[in-house]
């Protein structure tokens, strides 16, 4: 049975100011051995008139005590909150309404207090973990809040921020079972962290035609990352729109031999999310071509020409350029299958892109979280979905001469209004420093690990409250799993140790799962003959084989089925899915 008598006392209020005050920390001899451990970090009470103030330590010192103190050492602390009525009938809220006076008596926050504090209020709250403070108070994070606002996650390598992201992402769709989730895995390590809850995507079972990335993508995949060659972009910018309306024109036509249609006369632009064939696309630039009489201008006709015959023919695009002369209006289908609606069980997608050609990942992100945004703005936010950003200093960056800028520009719009439509983001990021500013200071609750570098550090502090910005010296020093947790999520700021997460769910690179030792020179050459095949099957046509006592991975397996489309049954009205049904943005 626990008890909900005060502890003893610990010190006595001797200075007031703003949300600090200052605490005279009795005797020893005064203290029970709990309160002579009381250090920084932990929680106590000022015990006022009507309610008891928690406030944290965030200092303690014995340097310049007068002689005769009858006080040991002194104590800065801020005030955080208060806690009001008694008994069963306690309740805490953020912020101080009645400050303390000189003379107040503070005791080491109780078990019961502390319990008043973080246990949740209603049922949409999720476990996490345990206090540093007191072990057996468990750590609860208000879901509605942390997604509301967007979160993130930060920490260095090696101190357990993968599996913190894995038992976050465990525990909220456990809490929201209709939530969608979208996960970019950087490293291909959370494949198997979430069961047959998740689709796993990579370039073998992508479909993500070419014609749904708008100019500037587009413009990236060609050129290989590099910029554009302005020559090259206005003919570019010239005939896009032309293959848009061709293709409409074959759509529309029950017959042959139609006039030629003037794509001024259309309104596509070269961003309209409209099908169009790569053959027709070519088809305008070669006949244009064919009309010039300076052999000079040719040529820039037959680099771009050159251009998109490479990357087209390129077996790593094949998630790209797969029936790019076919044709057919398969967003519907895209937007299903990626965004997983309906779920069929597996209302989340984890995007692998450790197999992507490294010249396009940038602008496959830019995409997706294009769409994903686009998607809820044009719903109304009828299908809330997560968008989780691992490695997100490599998509946003704070340095804007590095990086793909739509990619920036699409994660900060998710940032700044995707709560809006029912887009919320998480940041994971082992260096903060190098994100973007504005995209961070968007993220309301902040989960901090361990991070020994002073620009980490200090981007940090100035993304939290002055209340909690004294807590941050303790991140050098956090252990393996043990977080800082601020902001609208957390009931106060707090020192948490994040739960072990099961075997099965613990994030493991993949390519630390196929280091299989192997003990004869014929299993050598077996393991070497097999990585020459992925190797070479990864730039070729040819179907590689998958050899089930090698590499046992769920990239490998093929689609076996496509997504279905959008039914009317969930609620939504196809029809207003469809981007041209409203003026693009």
């Amino acid at each position: 049975m626990l008890s909900s008598a005060p502890a003893a006392q610990f010190g006595r209020v001797i200075l007031v100011r703003g949300s600090q005050a200052r605490v005279g920390l009795l005797a020893a001899s005064q203290m029970g051995l709990a309160e002579v451990r009381a250090t920084v970090g932990r929680f106590i009470s000022i015990r006022c008139a009507g309610s008891a103030i928690v406030a944290i330590v965030t200092e303690v010192s014995s340097e310049h005590l007068p002689p005769g103190s009858p006080y040991m050492a002194v104590a800065s602390v801020d005030l955080l909150g208060e806690i009001l009525g008694s008994g069963s009938s306690q309740r805490f809220q953020r912020g101080v309404t009645s400050y303390p006076t000189i003379g107040d008596s503070a005791e080491l926050t109780t078990n019961q207090e502390l319990r008043t504090i973080y246990t949740p209020a209603r049922s949409d709250h999720i476990n996490v973990g345990t206090l540093q403070q007191d072990p057996t108070v468990m750590a609860y994070i208000d879901v509605e809040e942390m997604l509301n606002k967007h979160f993130a996650v930060l920490g260095s390598t090696g101190v357990g921020k993968s599996s913190g992201v894995s038992l976050l992402l465990n525990e909220i769709l456990l809490a929201r079972p209709n939530l969608r989730v979208f996960l970019l895995d950087v490293h291909n390590e959370y494949g198997r962290c979430f069961g047959s809850r998740a689709l796993v995507l990579n370039p073998r079972n992508l479909k993500l035609p070419f014609w749904l990335f708008n100019f500037e993508e587009i413009v990236d995949v060609f050129f290989g990352g590099r910029p554009g060659v302005p020559e090259e972009l206005e003919i570019l910018s010239e005939v896009i729109p032309l293959a848009k309306a061709l293709y409409t024109q074959y759509q529309n036509s029950d017959r042959l031999g139609l006039k030629r249609v003037d794509p001024k006369t259309v309104g596509y632009t070269v961003d309209t999310p409209v099908p169009y064939r790569l053959v027709d696309l070519i088809a305008q630039i070669d006949e244009r071509m064919g009309k010039l009489e300076n052999r000079s201008s040719r040529i820039i006709y037959h680099k771009l020409l050159s251009r998109i015959e490479t990357v087209k023919n390129d077996p790593r695009y094949a998630f790209m350029f797969d029936n790019a002369n076919v044709g057919g209006d398969t967003m519907a289908d895209v937007i299903s299958h990626l965004f997983r609606m309906p779920a069929n069980g597996k209302p989340m997608t984890i995007m692998q892109l450790a197999g992507f050609p490294a010249e396009v990942v940038d602008s496959v992100v830019s995409v997706v979280c294009r769409m994903a945004f686009d998607f809820g703005l044009w719903s109304d936010g009828a299908s809330p979905m997560l968008f989780v950003c691992e490695e997100a200093h490599r998509y946003a960056s704070a340095d804007r001469s590095i990086g793909f800028g739509p990619t920036r520009k699409a994660v900060s719009r998710i940032a700044k209004e995707g709560r809006k439509y029912g887009v919320y983001l998480a940041l994971i990021t082992q260096r903060p420093a190098e994100l973007d500013a504005t995209i961070i200071s968007q993220c309301s609750t902040l989960f901090a690990m361990r991070m020994a570098n002073d620009r980490d550090q200090a981007l940090l502090r100035s993304a939290v409250s002055d209340a909690a910005a004294n807590l941050l010296s303790f991140v050098p020093s956090l252990g393996t799993r043990e977080v800082l947790a601020f902001g609208e999520g957390v009931a106060l700021p707090t020192r948490l140790r994040f739960k072990e997460v099961p075997p099965h769910q613990l994030p493991r690179s993949e390519a630390t799962i196929a280091t299989v030792p192997t003990s004869s020179r014929g299993q050598d050459l077996h393991f070497v003959t097999t990585v020459l095949e992925r190797w070479r099957g990864a730039t070729s046509a040819r179907e590689v084989p998958n050899d089930p006592g090698f590499l046992e991975k769920p990239q490998l397996q093929p689609r076996t089925a496509d997504a279905p489309m959008l039914q009317p049954s969930m609620g939504f009205d196809p029809d207003r899915f469809q981007l041209l049904k409203k003026p693009l943005r």
